[in-house]
């Protein structure tokens, strides 16, 4: 039991070190190849603003070309908006004038059927007055 417990106690220490031992030593950087790396960075740093700077100047061009355009399809849609309210504004001179003269062929209209009212009945009295004649006279 002792020899159990003895070598499982050396297998843990055994584990538990290991990671250790992979760590791999780095060797020594000198100030002169530190001093060479930052200025190797300094230059790739230069080199990303020039680089950034040119897309931000091509962006710019892109927003006025995006600018001009959009300005453009306004102006259509402002003389779209226009022409559609002159169509609104004939289609209804046009309803207005169509409904006015039906309201007045429909006034017309009953003018007329009051008339031929008033003469049917002028008419059916005068032919019963001519039947009260014609049966008077016809009697004597």
């Amino acid at each position: 039991m002792k020899q159990v417990f003895i070598l499982l106690w050396a297998s843990v220490v055994i584990v538990s070190y290991s990671p250790v031992f992979a760590v791999e030593v780095a060797p020594r950087i000198s100030d002169r190849e530190i001093i060479e790396g930052l200025s190797d960075i300094r230059g790739d740093i230069k080199e990303s603003n020039a680089r950034l700077d040119a897309i931000d100047a091509r962006l710019d061009a892109m927003d006025k070309k995006f600018e001009a355009r959009f300005n453009a399809i306004d102006k259509r849609f402002d003389d779209f908006r226009w022409m559609f309210s002159m169509f609104i504004t004939i289609a209804l001179v046009t309803l207005g004038f169509v409904l006015r003269m039906q309201w007045q062929m429909h006034k017309k209209q009953a003018q007329m059927e009051t008339s031929l009212e008033t003469q049917k009945d002028e008419l059916s009295f005068l032919k019963g007055l001519i039947e009260k004649l014609i049966q008077s006279r016809g009697v004597a």
